[in-house]
């Protein structure tokens, strides 16, 4: 299985994953053009087989409607998350599941864990049957429940979005540095430190995600968690705003740009 980060961040989030004959998109904070143009720029066709919305946050839903009739593919969501999307075209087939329901999406299989943030949110573990991805953003604080969703995946996606000291002296209102630190927010590099000492041995690739262009650095995000994995051979990247990084979920391997899928 295959990990594709098409965007990364407050501007928008979409990933894809693709397995021999399935490609699904997990959030949609990108439209049908930018979209296309990624996976052709990767050698994949610019198609869908469904997307799943992890939360009603624009910055993951806001091109859903445009995708879901663009590529004819069923929009699924949780319960909770359809319904603050409100009604939809009635071209779009709309699926729901319970937040911690296993579905499938063709040869995918998708286990959500509902983590705490201030919309209905899930983490997701994907697996192709024989790779496993988790895939862990905009929370504010790591549960014994998300540990144990995550523990023996292949490749981890996890957000490292804030430095607690650059949000703290950052140009943020008050009321913004309490939502973004709280217990509803966002994971900072020290939380993420502390989730990625605790990984199992199993785990080969960590990418970080969702990094705050305000109160956050790549480089302060990476340092904290290259000392986190120190000594484990564990493949660290950092996801850019703009992608696309294209990851392999077992064995490690990363790369940018062409490459083939499944050789």
């Amino acid at each position: 299985m295959r990990v594709v980060i098409l965007a990364s961040g407050s501007e928008g989030n979409a990933t894809v994953f693709v397995s021999r004959t399935t490609q699904l998109l997990v959030d949609a904070g990108v439209g049908p053009r930018v979209l296309a143009g990624m996976l052709k720029a990767i050698g994949l066709e610019p198609r869908l087989d469904a997307i799943v919305i992890t939360h009603a946050h624009a910055d993951h839903v806001g091109h859903a409607a445009k995708l879901a009739r663009k590529c004819r593919a069923p929009l699924f969501a949780s319960e909770e998350t359809s319904r603050e999307l409100g009604p939809l075209s009635s071209s779009i087939a709309r699926r729901t599941f319970g937040p911690r329901e296993r579905f499938g999406v063709g040869e995918l299989e998708l286990r959500p864990l509902p983590i705490p943030h201030d919309a209905a949110q899930v983490s997701l573990r994907i697996s192709d049957g024989s790779a496993s991805c988790g895939l862990a953003t905009d929370l504010g604080e790591v549960t014994a429940e998300l540990e144990e969703h995550v523990a023996g995946v292949d490749l981890l996606l996890l957000e490292s979005n804030h430095d607690e000291k650059m949000l703290a002296e950052g140009p943020y209102a008050p009321f913004l540095k309490e939502r973004i630190a709280g217990a509803k927010g966002h994971l900072s590099n020290a939380q993420a430190h502390a989730l990625l000492r605790r990984l199992g041995p199993r785990t080969k690739t960590v990418a970080l995600l969702h990094l705050s262009r305000t109160n956050n650095r790549p480089e302060l995000a990476r340092e904290a968690a290259e000392d986190a994995l120190r000594g484990r051979g564990v493949a660290l990247h950092v996801a850019p705003p703009r992608g696309p990084l294209v990851l392999d979920a077992a064995p490690r391997e990363v790369a940018r740009g062409r490459l083939d899928l499944f050789d």
